[in-house]
């Protein structure tokens, strides 16, 4: 594929990446959905054709169309991941099946989560949901969008009360995990198994609060920045900003707008 003229621009290349991820996805996804074989990875993930297949063919699109950026997918050796996260002009990240147990089990919750990092920071994220035909998107800087439609958060339109959080208990500390099962400080609680999906639907409104005890770089690179994009806040569990130039787990604490995520993290610093 010919590569374009001039510096590479977020916004111009959007478009392209939006359907290029959709044909992707409708063609290596979606026939596999409900019985895809799987295979169990080493720390216990799970992959399958699917996984796979979109990675080669992203990988191979995007190192034809820009072969300025360097490439880390999901289903990369470790030892190929870290070699590749410091590029200086920037890496792909893709999460090629996000949800993938949701996936072969025929629970319509999946994605495909792809973001461009640079200089340590998202500067592009794309999350697509095939089942749906849903594509979350955002340039930093620039907005968010779902489909064609931009996305925004209502300030300070919602009690933490009143919200709804998706919540993954299994990874937080038992003390905070019995608080939020005992006397939650809101009003209903998902785990919906997807985390590209989940900062997506937080920022559209879906949802209103998250917590996660531990997610990896591909899962957040994408979603964050769309939240972001649309208003809303993330941060670490330490309070710190989300990390982009590492491979370790990290936390996550993120509302849909300020208003609630300080009441959210108030919450929290007293019940962890």
């Amino acid at each position: 594929m010919a590569t374009p003229d001039g510096p590479f621009e977020p916004i111009h290349a959007l478009q392209f990446l939006r359907t290029l991820i959709a044909s992707v996805a409708d063609e290596e996804i979606l026939p596999r959905f409900g019985c895809a074989k799987l295979a169990i990875k080493d720390d216990g993930s799970l992959v399958t054709a699917a996984d796979t297949a979109v990675q080669a063919r992203l990988a191979a699109e995007l190192g034809g169309r820009w072969p300025q950026f360097a490439f880390l997918g999901e289903e990369m050796t470790v030892a190929a991941q870290e070699s590749v996260l410091a590029a200086p002009d920037g890496v792909w990240c893709l999460d090629p099946v996000d949800g993938t147990t949701n996936f072969v089990n025929g629970l319509p919750f999946f994605a495909v989560s792809l973001a461009l990092l640079q200089n340590g920071q998202p500067t592009l994220g794309i999350v697509y949901d095939p089942s749906r035909r849903e594509c979350f998107s955002a340039v930093r800087g620039r907005g968010a969008w779902l489909n064609d439609a931009a996305l925004a958060t209502n300030r300070g339109d919602r009690p933490l009360r009143r919200s709804v959080a998706a919540i993954d208990f299994k990874r937080l500390a038992p003390r905070l995990a019995g608080r939020l099962g005992v006397d939650p400080p809101y009003a209903s609680q998902r785990s919906l198994g997807a985390c590209a999906l989940d900062w997506c639907w937080l920022a559209a409104g879906r949802l209103h609060l998250y917590l996660h005890g531990g997610q990896k770089l591909w899962d957040y690179a994408a979603g964050s920045l769309i939240l972001s994009e649309a208003g809303g806040i993330a941060e670490t569990l330490a309070a710190t900003p989300m990390p982009y130039d590492r491979l370790t787990s990290c936390s996550a604490v993120a509302a849909k707008d300020p208003d609630l995520y300080e009441s959210w993290r108030t919450w929290i610093a007293r019940n962890a």
